[in-house]
């Protein structure tokens, strides 16, 4: 879930993912209590994620290879404050 500091926009929507497809993790969530989303970003190469997708909350996400299950955001609204 993003974080509650002033630099959350770079750590959590820049760093991360950058920083995790160059380490070729598969799936990265992305819990955005600002902009009440899920965005998934999968398929790493080159240091970078190929597919990124948002989800607003409220929705039944499919996530891909390697977790290959439907993930329900309905709740996610819950942990956002």
């Amino acid at each position: 879930m993003t974080s509650r500091d002033r630099d959350t926009s770079q750590r959590d929507r820049i760093d991360k993912p950058t920083g995790y497809a160059e380490a070729e993790i598969p799936v990265y969530l992305l819990i955005d209590r600002d902009n009440h989303t899920l965005t998934v970003f999968s398929e790493p190469k080159d240091g970078r994620y190929q597919r990124i997708s948002p989800h607003p909350w409220g929705t039944t996400v499919e996530l891909p290879d390697p977790v290959n299950i439907p993930l329900d955001t309905e709740n996610l609204k819950d942990y956002a404050d």
